[in-house]
């Protein structure tokens, strides 16, 4: 209903009819098929209510100054977690939207399977706050690719999608022809962390026209949700190979908690 909500509004936006008749149009769509909340799936007059907004944990400082493991307290600002300080991860940076869970989780899956993309604006606008600081001086937003049989079944790129919203509001250029993923990865979900690395490693290349613009470049990765953070250290690796000077994840959800210190 919902997607037949938006294409409907698309149609009329194109049409050429004055303002008081494109508003009456639109509203007589809502009143025919209603708009769904992106959290709950109710009827609502807004895509996201802003009271269930306020159940949403937000993440920011202070946190891990490379992962962005949100503390409880102010550590410091170069403060680590304990992950971090006995072995840092293959990106340089790496923030986060808000926490991955009961409440976000509808968010989330929502948007990157069932199609609710409405919400992009919002969500770009959170990871900038978030990712202020990777963002600064970024050369380039590039989105964590999907193989093309998941891209064709999926038929879109959340990550790109992600990118592409980011990009209109903070400077760095959106590039998905930097990354590819050359060899279809099964699903990490209900993977351990070892197992997600394994799934990943391998499964990145940088394309070649892309390998200029990629020398000494300040890269940021953008994808929908970091669990443990594998394949984006897949990613990160396979662009430092290539010859970017600084590789840092920016994701809109993340998981958040105590994970086993790596051996």
């Amino acid at each position: 209903m919902l997607l037949l909500n938006l294409k409907i509004k698309a149609l009329i936006a194109q049409m050429q009819i004055t303002p008081h008749i494109m508003d009456i149009a639109r509203r007589t769509v809502d009143i025919i098929l209603p708009p769904q909340s992106l959290l709950t799936g109710s009827l609502e007059a807004g895509a996201i209510e802003s009271d269930i907004w306020g159940e949403v944990t937000f993440l920011d400082e202070p946190c891990c100054y490379i992962c962005g493991f949100p503390f409880e307290f102010d550590e410091g600002s170069f403060a680590l977690c304990g992950r971090c300080s006995i072995k840092k991860p293959a990106y340089d940076m790496g923030r986060a939207g808000f926490k991955y869970d009961d409440i976000s989780r509808s968010l989330v899956l929502g948007f990157k399977h069932g199609g609710r993309t409405e919400g992009l604006k919002i969500f770009a606008a959170h990871m900038r706050r978030a990712g202020r600081t990777v963002l600064k001086d970024a050369d380039y937003l590039v989105p964590v690719p999907l193989h093309l049989t998941r891209r064709v079944k999926r038929r879109y790129n959340q990550s790109a999608l992600l990118a592409r919203a980011l990009s209109k509001i903070s400077a760095p250029a959106f590039d998905p022809d930097i990354l590819m993923r050359h060899r279809a990865t099964s699903s990490q979900g209900g993977r351990s962390a070892a197992s997600r690395r394994r799934n990943v490693q391998g499964a990145f290349s940088v394309r070649e026209p892309a390998l200029p613009r990629l020398k000494d470049a300040n890269i940021v990765l953008i994808d929908d949700v970091m669990t443990t953070g594998a394949t984006l250290e897949a990613c990160a690796r396979t662009l430092k190979r290539a010859g970017a000077a600084k590789v840092c994840a920016l994701t809109l959800a993340r998981v958040v908690k105590a994970a086993p210190l790596p051996t």
